[in-house]
């Protein structure tokens, strides 16, 4: 046992054991909300969150060359002091560090530009927050602490004035206020709130939770003990949950009786009446009409490791990353357990070259104008671009240690040199 667990109390202690055989936390994304308006005195760049590092890559779009590096954890040594001082909390920092983190610190999960290209803003796991840094002064600008222990994914309104977070451990949604960091709403979620996407024109919000992803009992015979499971369409204004979608009647009436519901990644056609989605356990994903909730197409892909038990699955996840070309012709997949990528043609659904250009594949963006799909390798440290055409990996770079989410970001241009 940690040092700092031995010293908890007997409850805490009890507590966060529970709660990693539990699997209340989950990390890995979706076809991720981008940002749409580009202002005269911005230029667009791509963000790479590095979990490990705590810190964040700045790279160019156009070159693919990184520009800069950003430290998302300036405050680092406040957050341990106060941490340290905290017996709960650093019961669970230290659980987050070695059952999420593969015995590392998660520092940066998701992050998003504002409009104007100023701020930074990142949910930074291990520290259960979300801070918004200043680009120009590299300092932080607001800081929100999340309800519970641990922050995941985001996702940014179209217009950029409001990001959502999930909260792990509270199974709650945060609202806040981009410029201020205010919390302006909260939504409920199921067993460890995971993805979000803003759908229809940012009226509404597509919600997923993943439940106990750290439970031993990985069987498909035990599936129903790993907690609540949601898929969720969330009003963007009154935050109010409008429909929820029966996944395990859709799969069962598709005859898929033993597959996990636990939605991960997802992706939508372009008029967002499709729903495109990796589960649990899955090496490929399904496809699901809005309208009635049924799964009209299942995606089969290759399994590279089949002897593989599902107990060493990266946080129950086969595949971890989907995102469609915005024609809605492609979908760029990456294969987590397998180690590779790879484009499917949404039509007929074939499957294109298998791309071994890494390990552990964890997170697939398109480009701001869908010319390509952007993947991290989170074990190899780097970045690579696919050509949504030719289904080939056109360039890579390298970025710190273990990227995660890659977002299209603004940087005002007056602070591209300073970076």
């Amino acid at each position: 046992m940690p040092p700092a667990l031995a010293r908890a109390s007997a409850p805490v202690v009890a507590l966060v054991v529970a709660l990693l055989l539990a699997g209340i936390w989950g990390a890995s994304p979706a076809g991720a909300t981008e940002l749409q308006h580009k202002g005269p005195d911005v230029r667009r760049m791509v963000f790479v969150g590095n979990n490990w590092d705590g810190t964040a890559d700045i790279v160019d779009p156009g070159t693919f060359e990184k520009v800069g590096r950003i430290n998302v954890i300036p405050d680092k040594d406040a957050r341990m002091q106060e941490i340290a001082t905290n017996p709960d909390r650093m019961a669970y920092f230290l659980a987050i560090r070695e059952e999420i983190g593969e015995g590392n610190d998660q520092f940066v999960d998701d992050l998003y530009s504002s409009n104007d290209g100023r701020l930074l803003i990142a949910s930074r796991p291990s520290f259960a927050d979300v801070v918004a840094i200043s680009l120009e002064t590299k300092q932080i600008v607001w800081r929100f602490a999340v309800d519970g222990y641990r922050s995941d994914h985001m996702a940014i309104s179209p217009d950029g004035t409001r990001v959502v977070v999930s909260a792990s451990t509270a199974n709650v949604v945060h609202v806040l206020d981009v410029a201020t960091g205010q919390q302006v709403g909260q939504f409920p979620s199921g067993g460890s709130p995971h993805e979000s996407v803003f759908i229809d024109g940012g009226t509404k919000i597509l919600h997923a939770s993943i439940g106990m992803v750290y439970s031993p009992l990985d069987d498909p015979a035990l599936d129903p003990s790993k907690q609540e499971r949601v898929l969720e369409i969330v009003d963007a204004s009154t935050y109010k949950v409008l429909r929820k979608f029966d996944l395990r009647k859709a799969l069962d009436e598709r005859g898929m009786t033993k597959t996990s519901t636990a939605v991960r990644p997802m992706t939508l056609s372009p008029d967002d009446k499709t729903f495109y989605f990796q589960v649990s356990f899955f090496h490929g994903f399904l496809v699901m009409d809005r309208a009635s909730g049924k799964i009209t197409r299942v995606k089969h892909l290759p399994n590279l490791v089949p002897n593989t038990p599902r107990e060493q699955y990266l946080l129950d996840s086969a595949h971890h990353g989907i995102a469609m070309n915005p024609e809605g012709t492609k979908i760029c997949v990456a294969g987590t357990m397998s180690d590779y990528a790879t484009v499917v043609d949404a039509r007929t659904f074939k499957t294109g070259k298998l791309l071994k250009n890494g390990l552990k594949p964890y997170w697939v963006t398109p480009s701001w104008d869908g010319t390509y799909c952007y993947i991290s390798w989170s074990g190899s440290d780097k970045i690579s671009r696919i050509s949504y055409a030719t289904g080939r990996v056109v360039s890579s770079v390298k970025v710190g240690d273990h990227p995660q989410r890659v977002r299209n970001a603004f940087v005002a241009k007056d602070l591209v040199d300073k970076l």
